[in-house]
């Protein structure tokens, strides 16, 4: 009891010296501790319990520390209950977050540099550095009341603790001026995508006379670049009396024609400013992309970036990809307001830059034929330069026109299709499409095969019309539901060739059995399948190669079906690592990024990925045999490639998705020319749900090849009656369906066949 009662006079006499002394101590000072006493009632006597004296610069460091993590919450717990009746949250949160949008605020940085305290109020000096994203990084040293209030330090709050300026009510007001958006233009400078007054042309077919059609069909064609028959088919197939968008042309190229268009009735003629065009009427819209007006939800955002809220930014491709680039360096100049919105004073200005050009690894004009290569399908085209991964072209149909995106254009008024369509024109097939592959896998199945040393070259087996070797299970071949003739006994190259399916059956059991259920998978990752091809400049997806759960599935696998999903992209990639010897290198789509000066930014070099998991004399085999695919009468697409100048080493594919829907056409292969003014090119196409690979995809990579080697096309498809001109109404594919999982065997009806 005695020495207790001692304590407790120690503590007094301590107290009581040190009551309104202030000091100014190092940040890294401790406080002094306090002893309380406590007098339980089931106790006796008096128990001392000691505690810590909660720290005035340690309740700073925490409201700085939130204010760096934007924890306005947390801040605003720390304030005192004066501070919190003068305001409530929302107005202190609003504050803060107002403040930094418009500072454009990147990140704060601060530190205590003094404290004065004593037993009930603190004052704390603190340093703010400020970083903004476009108004440059300045600093301020500010104070900060505290009161000892409910045991604990809270702050007295005032405007002046955002920033000296805000002191009253001032607020931040950025102005921002942003330069005119970067071109893209194709690999010879032809331009893709510029700032640009517009005109918007559309007709109403009633209101056109009879003797004035032909004539106005041909003018559109040559302001818009659309043929002539595609024009005549737009308007004959619409209602007469409908309005009917027939695309937008730069003023530049309407301008002096304009009163010879005011002769046409039914030709409505509309000037709009284009905030962005895009010429040709969207060449390669799934690789330039498009911009659109910044969202309402995304405001807050955007203004800290720097954007004005009228700008428009890049949605898709490479107008998203380029963002920065192509905006360039906004001017802007900072200011502090009255609370009424008069300028005190500028804090900052910064002046503007212009932006970057893009240029592209594509011909523009190629690009536009492959778009019309695939014209009327749910289909893509994929080619790419065998021996450096540049993208030469990338189609995706049905196609857009990014300019209906532009709500200024009076077209944009009938562009409720490229949103909402059931054939979604703006998703890109080439690199998100993910699609079982069919018998091009065989191409993997077979390198998979040499490698396991299970088989050779050499080896033999009979290819029938039924395969049985799993009990309770007759799956068949494609020339079974052809009603021709078995295909007999085959090599192993042959039976590519042939895309004889027992084959591969087999090679699929036979490899699970034998190697394990993870090998076939593991060749299929090796050839870059299930894997991002890390194009980067263009929106892609991975696909799918699983490992498979049992035999049957092992089997379904060996003919590219079960859950494997690739894209078409994927697929040109390791038909390039074929040609060129075993490498897998990264897809790209920019050739050059020039600066506003004219000095190159970035220029394009190859990139390697790695090779494909193969020996040279299994890559030679595999050559062999897809050499033979065209070039053998028996091959499954000899009759398609007669008569052409270049030979093809390929593959078809015909890939199932289900019970009542026609399967995907698939072809892919590569040239092997070795012109250095034209590179190699590897091409794969896919035309959704319509019928087998060498009947659809191998006419379309026939067409491919004559457009890059010759500049046109030199034999019409099966389905045409002149050059991009269909026999009948424009064909339509039906919608793709996502495969159906690996059912068991009694679920499979006996006539399910994959084709070639």
């Amino acid at each position: 009891m005695k020495k207790a009662l001692l304590l407790l006079t120690l503590i007094f006499v301590s107290v009581s010296s040190g009551c309104g002394v202030f000091e100014r101590v190092r940040p890294t000072a401790t406080e002094t501790p306090i002893i309380e006493t406590v007098t339980p009632t089931v106790l006796p006597d008096p128990v001392v319990v000691i505690t810590s004296v909660p720290s005035a610069k340690e309740s700073a460091e925490t409201f700085l520390s939130a204010w760096e993590r934007e924890d306005y919450m947390a801040m605003f717990n720390l304030l005192s209950q004066v501070s919190r009746d003068a305001i409530d949250y929302e107005a202190f949160e609003s504050r803060y977050r107002t403040t930094s949008i418009n500072l454009t605020l990147d990140k704060i940085d601060t530190s205590i540099t003094a404290l004065l305290t004593n037993p009930t109020t603190a004052q704390v000096g603190y340093h703010a550095a400020y970083e903004t994203k476009v108004a440059g990084s300045f600093e301020r040293d500010m104070e900060m009341n505290l009161v000892y209030e409910g045991g604990s330090w809270k702050v007295q709050w005032e405007d002046g603790m955002i920033m000296p300026e805000l002191r009253g009510g001032n607020l931040i007001k950025l102005d921002t001026v942003a330069p005119s958006r970067g071109v893209i233009y194709d690999i010879e400078g032809v331009p893709m995508a510029k700032e640009e007054q517009a005109y918007a042309l559309g007709v109403i077919p009633a209101n056109v006379g009879p003797s004035a059609w032909g004539a106005l069909v041909n003018e559109l064609s040559r302001l818009t670049g659309k043929t002539p028959q595609i024009i005549d088919q737009l308007l004959k197939e619409a209602n007469e009396y409908d309005y009917v968008p027939i695309g937008e042309v730069p003023s530049d190229d309407i301008e002096s024609r304009i009163s010879s268009l005011s002769q046409y009735t039914g030709l409505f003629v509309s000037r709009y400013d284009a905030s962005r065009f895009y010429y040709f009427g969207g060449s390669a819209p799934h690789i330039i992309g498009y911009v659109q007006p910044i969202g309402a939800e995304e405001v807050d955002t955007m203004r800290r970036e720097g954007y004005a809220i009228n700008e428009r930014v890049g949605r898709l491709g490479i107008e998203k990809w380029g963002q920065k680039m192509l905006t360039g360096t906004r001017g802007v100049s900072l200011y502090v307001t009255d609370p009424d919105g008069n300028v005190i004073t500028r804090l900052q200005r910064v002046e503007p830059t212009q932006a970057s050009s893009i240029y592209t690894t594509f011909h523009e004009e190629f690009q536009y034929d492959l778009q019309r290569a695939i014209h009327g399908f749910n289909a893509a085209v994929a080619v790419i330069e065998v021996n450096t991964g540049r993208i030469l072209g990338l189609a995706s149909a049905p196609t857009f026109d990014p300019n209906l995106l532009d709500f200024t254009n009076y077209n944009s008024n009938y562009s409720a299709d490229l949103l909402y369509g059931s054939n979604r024109p703006m998703y890109n097939r080439a690199s998100q499409g993910q699609y079982p592959l069919g018998s091009v896998f065989k191409i993997i199945v077979m390198a998979a095969a040499l490698e396991s040393g299970l088989y050779t070259a050499e080896s033999e087996m009979d290819c029938p019309h039924e395969w049985r070797n799993l009990e309770g299970i007759t799956l068949y071949d494609w020339t079974y539901e052809h009603e021709m003739a078995p295909s007999g006994l085959l090599t192993l190259p042959e039976s590519l060739m042939r895309s004889c399916n027992p084959w591969y059956y087999e090679l699929g059991l036979q490899l699970y059995r034998n190697m394990g259920q993870d090998y076939l998978p593991s060749m299929a990752r090796g050839f870059g399948l299930g894997s991002l091809t890390e194009v980067g400049e263009i929106e892609e997806v991975a696909g799918n190669v699983e490992t498979p759960r049992d035999e049957y599935t092992s089997v379904q696998m060996g003919i590219g079906q079960s859950t494997l999903l690739v894209t078409p992209l994927q697929v040109a990639r390791f038909m390039a690592a074929i040609a060129n010897g075993g490498t897998l290198y990264r897809p790209q789509v920019v050739e050059q990024i020039i600066d506003p000066d004219g000095e190159i930014e970035y220029a394009f070099e190859a990139e390697e990925q790695g090779k494909l998991p193969i020996s040279n004399a299994t890559l030679a085999t595999i050559r062999e045999a897809l050499s033979m695919v065209t070039s053998n009468p028996r091959g499954t697409a000899n009759h398609f490639f007669r008569h052409l100048h270049y030979p093809i080493w390929g593959k078809t594919g015909t890939a199932q998705t289900g019970p009542g829907v026609k399967p995907h056409a698939w072809f892919a292969g590569y040239t092997n020319e070795n012109n250095p003014d034209k590179p190699d090119i590897a091409v794969a196409v896919l035309v959704e749900n319509i019928g087998d690979g060498s009947d659809y995809a191998a006419p379309i990579f026939r067409r491919v090849i004559e457009l890059y080697f010759d500049g046109q096309a030199n034999l019409l498809y099966p389905w045409e009656s002149a050059v991009y001109i269909t026999r009948t109404p424009t064909p339509t594919a039906t919608p793709t369906r996502t495969p159906v999982p690996t059912r068991a065997p009694w679920e499979i009806p006996p006539t399910e066949t994959p084709e070639p």
